[in-house]
């Protein structure tokens, strides 16, 4: 069936396809609207699903947490400082191998007060031990949550996930979306089967209190070691998803136009629409660019970067999101698995936080800068900040 369907929309109906059995959310613009279209879609019997109104999102999460260790498939959605409070029962989720999907809308987080799109809210939780997918469009939002409970699943993965979507670009927008039949996503996903489950019959501890000598450590192992194994998982699921539906997504990385790039920029979300048109426009003066679009956050695609590393002369990593540290989250990460792997320029381009515009014209200018980043083979200035109020350069 098509449908007209907002970003927002688009994965209520992903969830509703994946028939999770209890949905738990507390309402947070710009990620409202998922969770009112799932309790319409459960009111009109549409949707077979336990709908739990809590008070908070921590409450949210937890009752996620406590409805999947009985064994059913759930689903929640929040965004931005709800998402800050989930923080807590996040990594009590992943500690607990608990396959919970759910939607992020990126939001700027506060103050000054905003509810326009940035990264950090999710950035903030690279660490939680949550599978990250950045979704470029409605479409792949619908997808990438069905997609997301067969990867999670998994017996050898068992890792929660997070599809990740731009507010209000995505969230409040509306464009054509192919909804899958039912029976083929039943079909692709098959029964929930859990690895283990509270049983009245069979008592067990579940996230007792281990001692230092204890396989605490050994238990962070094994995560780490399933959020390496959800690499080939990933691959797996998304090849036989563009089988069976007809769509085809690259695993990790989607190229555009890179195979000759001098310069390639590297983005995150819906960032990559908009640059592939400049690259079109560039390339038609003679400009050789290409853009990299980076799906999976975690686990990070480390292999796809070093190898387009290898063919580029320089990389301009494009940030909606600050950090801190040597760089904000992408740019760092993206030049810690270059390092000793390919010796190119890596500039780091921070723009678009609290929902700022960002332009074909500016991203222009960026491609513009980088080839003359590699054209001299010098980066000036690591770290820029593009489109600052009264910054004439990028305007």
């Amino acid at each position: 069936m098509k449908a007209i369907l907002t970003g927002n929309e688009a994965a209520a109906w992903g969830a509703r396809l994946s028939r999770p059995k209890v949905i738990a959310a507390y309402p947070i613009t710009p990620q409202t609207s998922i969770i009112e279209a799932i309790a319409a879609f459960i009111a009109n019997g549409e949707m077979d699903a336990r709908y739990i109104r809590v008070e908070s999102e921590h409450s949210a999460m937890a009752a996620c947490i406590a409805a999947q260790n009985t064994g059913v498939r759930t689903y929640t959605a929040t965004s931005a400082h709800g998402l800050a409070l989930m923080h807590e029962v996040l990594m009590w989720a992943s500690g607990a191998r608990l396959p919970i999907v759910m939607s992020v809308v990126n939001r700027a987080m506060a103050p000054p007060w905003s509810v326009w799109t940035d990264q950090l809210d999710t950035m903030a939780e690279r660490d939680s031990g949550w599978l990250q997918v950045y979704t470029q469009n409605n479409q792949e939002v619908l997808d990438s949550i069905i997609m997301s409970y067969k990867i999670a699943e998994k017996h050898s993965i068992l890792l929660p996930t997070m599809v990740i979507e731009d507010a209000f670009i995505l969230s409040h927008t509306s464009e054509g979306v192919d909804i899958p039949e039912q029976k083929k996503v039943d079909d692709f996903l098959g029964e929930y089967e859990p690895a283990f489950k509270l049983d009245p019959d069979e008592p067990a501890g579940f996230g007792s209190l281990i001692m230092p000598e204890g396989p605490y450590m050994e238990f962070r192992y094994k995560m780490a070691l399933a959020m390496e194994d959800a690499r080939s998982e990933i691959r797996k699921v998304v090849e036989e998803y563009n089988q069976v539906f007809g769509r085809e997504y690259a695993p990790f990385v989607e190229e555009y136009k890179t195979e000759d790039a001098d310069a390639v920029m590297v983005v995150i979300g819906t960032i990559g629409s908009t640059a592939k048109d400049v690259v079109d426009k560039m390339r038609e003066k003679g400009k050789k660019v290409g853009v990299a679009r980076v799906r999976y956050f975690r686990p990070f695609p480390t292999e796809e970067l070093r190898k387009i590393a290898k063919g580029a002369k320089v990389l301009g990593v494009v940030d909606r999101s600050y950090s801190f540290g040597p760089g904000a989250d992408l740019f760092a990460e993206t030049k810690s698995v270059l390092y000793g792997y390919a010796d190119i320029p890596v500039k780091n381009y921070v723009m678009g936080l609290g929902g700022r515009d960002i332009t074909p014209k500016i991203i222009e200018k960026v491609f513009d800068d980088m080839l003359r980043v590699a054209k001299d083979g010098v980066v000036d200035k690591e770290v820029e900040w593009v489109g600052l109020q009264g910054d004439e350069r990028w305007s």
